[in-house]
């Protein structure tokens, strides 16, 4: 079995995979205090709760946009299950071309998004996370990553508001009835609802007058479902787009480490 790990800065994901197949998927909240060893108790307690036999797993791949939790999650992994952990980063193959101008800044896990849409989907696409950044990225025809924008996410957009506004009150994110509202909860859930469906529109309107024809739109993330049912284009929902891409990276290194290791004992 495969370990993949997905820890952005709200929650960290985890899925077991048996070669294509998704076993177990599996999340908590992201928590840069912990230690690797309150990591290990967490996992190894959720292992146990979901039946997980450890003893079959026999890789890790990890994507993080936290560096603060990267490492104490890589050492809790290795103590619960034994194996070394692939950070996706500089020298880890991926098979995408980047053409950004610092290759090296883009986030592992626009990274992750973006391999699984080259193998999943046809292009040139658009591929939309919706987590705690709103990110809509563009690939070509030949499944190159090629840029994108970056806006605050749903849940930050609300935190600022009602955290900001001494008389707005804390809400829940249920899509009103309608778009013209007349209570102040219904009003702010139309505007960051229906504003940000509106906002992705609008964005995909003007990467297809900048770029190709766009055959793909995907999009990712907690509230993916939320949002994009309320856009006028036909958006493909996988929220488990990360975790896809990370094991095809995985399995894109076990080959060439394969191969290296074929060639040393063959010299």
């Amino acid at each position: 079995m495969l370990l993949c790990t997905d820890v952005g800065n709200t929650n960290i994901k985890f899925a077991l995979y048996e070669g294509e197949k998704q076993i177990v998927k599996l999340r908590f909240a992201t928590d840069p205090r912990k230690t690797d060893d309150e990591f290990a108790v967490e996992l190894y307690t959720i292992f146990q709760i979901n039946r997980i036999d450890i003893s079959k797993i026999e890789g890790s791949v990890i994507s993080s946009v936290v560096p603060k939790v990267t490492n104490s999650l890589v050492q809790a992994i290795k103590k619960v299950t034994g194996q070394d952990t692939i950070i996706l980063g500089p020298g880890v193959k991926t098979g995408l071309d980047i053409r950004i101008e610092n290759p090296a800044t883009l986030g592992s896990d626009l990274v992750a998004m973006c391999v699984a849409v080259k193998e999943l989907y046809p292009c040139p696409a658009v591929v939309i996370g919706l987590g705690t950044a709103t990110t809509i990225v563009y690939m070509n025809s030949q499944k190159c990553y090629c840029g994108g924008a970056i806006s605050p996410g749903v849940s930050i957009s609300l935190d600022a508001l009602t955290n900001n506004g001494a008389l707005l009150p804390s809400i829940d994110l249920k899509p009103p009835k309608k778009v013209i509202n007349t209570t102040t909860e219904d009003c702010i859930r139309s505007g960051i609802i229906y504003g940000t469906a509106s906002m992705i529109d609008g964005m995909i309107d003007r990467y297809s007058q900048e770029a190709e024809t766009i055959e793909t739109i995907v999009a990712t993330g907690g509230l993916a479902s939320g949002i994009v049912k309320n856009c006028k284009y036909d958006i493909i929902i996988n929220d488990d787009l990360i975790l896809e891409g990370l094991k095809i990276i995985y399995n894109k290194n076990k080959k060439v480490e394969s191969l290296d290791t074929h060639f040393e004992k063959k010299g």
